[in-house]
């Protein structure tokens, strides 16, 4: 079933989904394989797969949704990125997905990969997500997501901008826009009113991004833009360098506050970036869900 009507259609119901990446490793497929049995059975809607800038992963994206659609019978999102890739080459990607009876692709400009030295930029590359979307739209049949961004993209001039860019993703064929993760839910509800002020009427999911390590906060937060709340960082910091699971219990508790706050005020949805970790997600919802929120 295609994920825009699964919005379009689910009344007060919200929409449950989980993100992965392709495995680099063997022992990463292994523990991929266990993440997934775990978050199979976990209440969700469906699924999205990432994909690597410039294509670079799409092979992996590939066999993950294959597997994922195919193997265990779930409903599938397949991201695209376009940087890196020209026309004859995102119709090959499109084409595939299509062919592997995907109906919904997440459409993103993509970050040119740091440090790949066989990454070569496509001198026909579309610049920017809204004209990749209305690329697909004008060709294909899919349902379109799009992201956006609460407290403003990276590179973005300003917020205020950004948003005229997400009204534009929406103008060409974007029927849903999963908002990048924050650790305030007064970014995401500010970032909403704002986007339906100038005319944005397609559903704004949340995205959940739970605190796994204190690196990978870090590093993520460098490179995506959403800011550490000051008492995030002090809970932090009351919590051992070496007890890694104290900050695993604290990024489930504070990711199910946050859930629980979204969904009383009435999400549409919650996307969870899982980093392809089953424990967190599986603990968040099972605990959201025995609280009747889902």
């Amino acid at each position: 079933m295609s994920v825009t009507n699964l919005y379009k259609d689910a009344g007060d119901k919200p929409i449950i989904s989980f993100e992965f990446f392709r495995a680099k490793t063997e022992k990463a497929a292994e523990n991929l394989e266990k993440v997934l049995d775990l978050l199979s059975d976990t209440k969700h809607d469906y699924m999205s797969v990432t994909f690597g800038a410039g294509g670079s992963t799409r092979e992996g994206s590939y066999e993950l949704i294959d597997k994922l659609k195919n193997d265990r019978g779930l409903n599938v999102v397949a991201y695209i990125a376009g940087v890196g890739m020209g026309p004859d080459d995102l119709t090959e990607v499109l084409d595939k997905f299509k062919n592997k009876g995907i109906e919904t692709v997440f459409v993103i400009q993509g970050d040119e990969p740091q440090g790949d030295v066989a990454f070569k930029p496509h001198t026909d590359a579309l610049a920017h997500a809204s004209d990749l979307l209305a690329f697909i739209n004008d060709r294909y049949d899919f349902g379109l997501g799009a992201a956006g961004y609460p407290e403003g993209h990276i590179n973005a001039e300003s917020l205020e901008k950004d948003i005229e860019y997400a009204k534009l993703k929406q103008d060409n064929g974007a029927k849903y826009i999963v908002a990048q993760y924050f650790y305030d839910n007064q970014f995401y509800y500010d970032y909403v009113d704002k986007c339906r002020a100038i005319g944005i009427t397609i559903p704004i999911i949340p995205g959940i991004m739970p605190i796994y390590t204190v690196k990978l906060l870090e590093m993520l937060t460098s490179v995506c833009g959403s800011s550490i709340p000051d008492g995030v960082r002090k809970r932090l910091d009351s919590i051992s360098a070496d007890d890694k699971s104290g900050v695993v219990e604290y990024g489930i508790e504070l990711a199910t506050q946050q859930c629980r706050e979204l969904l009383k005020h009435g999400v549409p949805g919650l996307h969870f970036y899982t980093m392809n970790r089953g424990k967190s997600v599986n603990a968040i919802v099972t605990t959201l869900q025995s609280e009747g929120l889902l």
